[in-house]
């Protein structure tokens, strides 16, 4: 098993692998993105994101897609968007070697930190995060208008 930058020949896999953890979180139907979007948003003239791959006989097991967020406050952070790990691989250390290598990424890309959300109810995954030490608060609430509600409240303005 390895971790390696994603490519641009990996997006099904990529695309697969969202999907996946859309269907573990009960929102299959919610996925919108295609690969063509992935594909103009990975490597168009701007990169909206990027990702890690784990690989295993050169079959992808694991995602990390991540995208540089900025704080007014404390700056660049990578914000981990997915970490996903293919159902039969969990629990093998690919996920430990794969949020790992995110950290190494973070770090040379000298960001002032990573952060990522997780839902309340998934206990494995905040049990993972917390191996790490790391700060899983409950303080925040996400906000969010998606493109239809966006257009409605500019229609009435």
């Amino acid at each position: 098993m390895k971790v390696r930058p994603g490519k641009k020949e990996d997006l099904q896999s990529v695309h697969d692998l969202i999907c996946e953890l859309a269907d573990f979180e009960g929102s299959l139907n919610e996925v919108q993105i295609t690969l063509s979007d992935l594909e103009k948003d990975g490597f168009g003239p701007i990169k909206f994101y990027d990702f890690l791959v784990a690989e295993n006989k050169n079959k992808i097991i694991g995602l990390s897609f991540y995208w540089i967020r900025y704080s007014t406050w404390k700056g660049k952070f990578l914000f981990l968007e997915d970490f996903v790990i293919k159902q039969g691989y969990r629990g093998q250390g690919v996920g430990s070697k794969l949020f790992e290598a995110t950290i190494k990424k973070c770090n040379e890309l000298n960001l002032n930190g990573m952060t990522w959300q997780v839902l309340d109810w998934n206990t494995q995954a905040i049990n993972f995060y917390k191996k790490y030490n790391s700060n899983i608060s409950g303080e925040w609430l996400n906000g969010k208008l998606n493109k239809l509600q966006i257009k409605k409240i500019l229609e009435n303005i």
